[in-house]
């Protein structure tokens, strides 16, 4: 993996925002709701196409994230608000996203 997918600190700030600083030096703040609308899992994208099946709308934006778990060396998986938890995001996924 590339050294700038790789995170060097991550912060959970307050139930709202994560922020990431990454190798190269980037930093990137992420708000909750951008990522429960991002998330990678199969009820949110459909596997064989990759179309998303998660309406952004139906996200709220008062969503909160309740944690943030390290998974290997590649990804997070994070637990929001709404009772959703399944997604894997890779570090590359999100830094492409910021």
């Amino acid at each position: 993996m590339s050294a700038e997918y790789q995170p060097v600190q991550i912060q959970k700030v307050a139930d709202r925002e994560l922020r990431i600083m990454w190798a190269d030096g980037h930093n990137s703040a992420y708000m909750a709701p951008q990522l429960r609308r991002l998330c990678p899992c199969a009820l949110c994208v459909e596997e064989m196409t990759g179309r998303r099946l998660l309406d952004p709308a139906d996200v709220s934006d008062d969503i909160r994230l309740l944690s943030a778990e390290i998974v290997g060396s590649y990804a997070l998986r994070f637990s929001f608000s709404d009772g959703h938890g399944s997604g894997i995001y890779t570090f590359e996924r999100l830094r492409k996203h910021r």
